[in-house]
């Protein structure tokens, strides 16, 4: 009965230690995630607003889902050198300069993109400073 019992508890715990573990993306997402809250609240928020709805005609949301994701690799770019550009988000057009905010390293930008890329009901997933380095030296 005893080996039973040890058995049986051995085995609960070796479940739950399988089961939480987490693999070093979904690590990283959460540290990302969690850092680019923090950046978006200081860095863009006043513009874009607590819940990515921005300002009328004048600041784009971030909630189209469909424009991010046809932009993600481009992200990066606004957020480092501003836009400059016409754009249209669910069909409103927005052509106020956005400025640049050149001070960013590459990881805050990557961060802030997971945040926004996955808050406001946007659901992309990870984003890594490799990909954003990537991007950015992209940028036209």
């Amino acid at each position: 009965m005893r080996r039973l019992v040890l058995y049986s508890l051995v085995s609960f715990v070796l479940v739950c230690v399988i089961t939480s573990c987490k693999n070093e993306q979904e690590l990283a997402f959460g540290r990302y995630f969690a850092n680019g809250k923090v950046l978006y609240e200081n860095h863009c928020q006043n513009c874009h607003s607590k819940e990515g709805q921005g300002l009328g005609l004048l600041i784009p949301p971030l909630t189209d889902t469909v424009f991010l994701k046809a932009n993600k690799k481009e992200l990066g770019c606004f957020i480092r050198f501003g836009l400059k550009k016409e754009i249209k988000i669910n069909n409103t057009v927005y052509n106020e300069n956005m400025p640049a905010d050149d001070h960013l390293s590459d990881m805050d930008i990557a961060q802030i993109l997971v945040y926004v890329t996955n808050s406001f009901g946007n659901n992309q997933g990870y984003y890594s400073v490799l990909e954003a380095n990537t991007d950015l030296k992209n940028c036209k």
